[in-house]
């Protein structure tokens, strides 16, 4: 089996709270690779409704996208407060 090497960005990327462009926010979980194509995507919760886990293409995650005339990441990171509203704890588990 052929050794898998991330990439600098998935190396490099932090888990924890992002807020997406458009005002809601999801914890990033981790980074996954496609076992056909080795493509890294992105692993992700929704904080809010049913807490769905999604999936991303890294490339895409990290893009800058033009939103009213204005370049603005897609997912911001949003630094640690160092705890969690017990909301966003109960939707983790």
């Amino acid at each position: 089996m052929n050794r898998v090497q991330l990439s600098t960005e998935a190396k490099y990327l932090k888990l924890g709270l992002y807020e997406h462009y458009k005002g809601k926010r999801y914890m990033v979980l981790g980074v996954a690779i496609h076992s056909e194509t080795l493509e890294e995507f992105v692993v992700y919760k929704a904080l809010y409704g049913k807490g769905f886990t999604w999936l991303r293409p890294l490339k895409m995650f990290l893009e800058t996208i033009e939103v009213g005339g204005r370049t603005t990441p897609r997912f911001r990171y949003l630094p640690s407060t160092g705890r969690l509203n017990k909301e966003k704890e109960i939707k983790l588990r």
